[in-house]
Order: structure tokens, then C-alpha cells, then sequence
């Protein structure tokens, strides 16, 4: 017998901030399931630049030892949608970099959920969002560290730009830990760019616009840095830049 999957509401946490009415041109959505045997490493770059809605949810499973990098770019559909789960076992490591870049009255959206499971494993998420028009940017990320869980090593950093003060940014950090010897922090900013900054590099012959770039560009580069394929992902994002500038 098929079941039609209901379509979220408001009341869903991980859909609070969502445009429900284009997500339901794309749902249910299909999980992509990944598991990463032990000892193995694997990577995966998701890159949406096209219009209209994308929407997409990959599920992680590291065995021990194993090794996953995950780089995420998000700019230019008129709704954007990845969600990541990712189970760790022991001396597992996960690394997420992503960038999301919209205007106008795009959404975008990066949800999140790290399980720990095992010993000595460790992750790190680096999300980069510029917002531009009455665009809106979220970030919704959990680490859950299991008990017994010991020596876990996790980390998010998160941190939105806002080029117009009619954009939105939202933003979740969240922790929940139930063993011993853990080091685990997560870092959220929500600002525009430093005047300071952009003082100095007109002070040094840029152009208002050249030095605003130029900032962009190394604030997104951040997500990433140590890539397989950073320099691909880094134009890709530049030119979706140059094009909300």
C-alpha cells in the first residue's frame, strides 16, 4: 500500500524557515543514502546553480577510521534544500564546507544532523551565507554525541552576510551531549561587512565595489578551503557573486 508522505508545516523544527509552497513542488524527498566502509575515504560536492527548486537530503554512515569530505554550494535556485545526516563510528572524521548565495527572493537552506556513536571520532561544518534583496538564508545544525561517545572532537562554524538589511538570516547551532571528555563548540555570527575592512582596501587603491569582492570572495572561500576541488567551487561561487553584486 502507498503512503503519501505529508508535507511539513511550520511546527516542523527543521522546516520552520522553509518556502513550503515551492518545497512542495519537490517533495517527498528521497534520501541518498552513502555508507563509507571502514578505513575508506570518500568525497561528495554538491553544486546547485540552476533556478527554479532543488531540494535533496544525504544520509552518512562512516565506519571506523573512515574518512568523508562533503562540500556544499548553493546559488542561484529560487529554493534550495540540502539536509545532511551523518552517523560517526569510532576515529571516524566529517567534514562539511559550504557556501549558499542568494538575492532577490530566493531561499536557501542547510539542515543538518551529526551523530557521534563511537570513540575518538570528529567533525567539523563551515557554513559561509550571503544574503542579498529580500533573500532568506538558514542553518539548522545538531551534534549529538552518544553515551560512551568518549574523546569526540566537533566543531560548527557558521557566520551569514547580509549585503541589504531587507534579507534574513537564521541560524540554529545546537549541541546535545551525553558523554565524558568531549570537545565540542559551535560559532554563529549574523553581520554585514566590516567598514573598517573595506576602509583599507579603498585606502590601498580598490574600487568601493573591487573591495567589497574581494571580501566576499575570501569570506566564502572559507568553505572551501582543502577541498578536492576548491578551485572549481570557488569560481563557481565567484561568479554567482559577481552576478548579486
Amino acid at each position: 500500500m502507498n503512503v503519501e508522505l505529508a508535507l511539513p508545516t511550520r511546527k516542523d523544527e527543521d522546516f520552520r524557515y522553509s518556502d513550503l509552497e515551492a518545497l512542495r513542488t519537490v517533495w517527498p524527498i528521497v534520501t541518498e543514502e552513502i555508507v563509507v566502509p571502514d578505513g575508506a575515504e570518500q568525497t561528495l560536492q554538491i553544486v546547485e546553480t540552476g533556478g527554479g527548486a532543488v531540494a535533496r537530503h544525504v544520509a552518512v554512515t562512516l565506519g571506523k577510521g573512515a574518512k568523508f569530505d562533503l562540500r556544499v554550494l548553493t546559488a542561484g535556485p529560487g529554493y534550495g534544500r540540502i539536509a545532511v545526516d551523518a552517523t560517526l563510528a569510532q576515529g571516524a572524521d566529517f567534514t562539511l564546507g559550504a557556501a549558499q548565495l542568494a538575492t532577490g527572493e530566493e531561499t536557501v537552506e542547510i539542515v543538518t544532523e551529526v551523530t557521534h556513536a563511537g570513540l575518538n571520532a570528529t567533525s567539523q561544518q563551515i557554513v559561509r551565507t550571503v544574503l542579498a534583496g529580500k533573500s532568506v538564508g538558514t542553518y539548522l545544525g545538531r551534534i549529538g554525541v552518544e553515551r560512551g561517545a568518549d574523546g569526540t572532537d566537533a566543531e560548527q562554524s557558521v557566520r551569514a552576510m547580509l549585503l541589504e538589511r531587507t534579507a534574513t538570516a537564521n541560524a540554529r547551532p545546537e549541541l546535545e551531549i551525553y558523554a565524558d571528555d568531549v570537545k565540542a563548540a559551535h560559532g554563529c555570527a549574523v553581520g554585514e561587512l566590516d567598514a573598517q575592512g573595506l576602509f583599507y582596501l579603498m585606502s590601498r587603491g580598490l574600487t568601493p565595489p573591487q573591495a567589497k569582492r574581494l571580501m566576499l570572495q575570501a569570506f566564502i572561500a572559507e568553505a572551501f578551503t582543502g577541498a578536492p576541488g576548491e578551485e572549481e567551487l570557488s569560481s563557481a561561487a565567484l561568479a554567482r557573486l559577481e552576478a548579486i553584486l
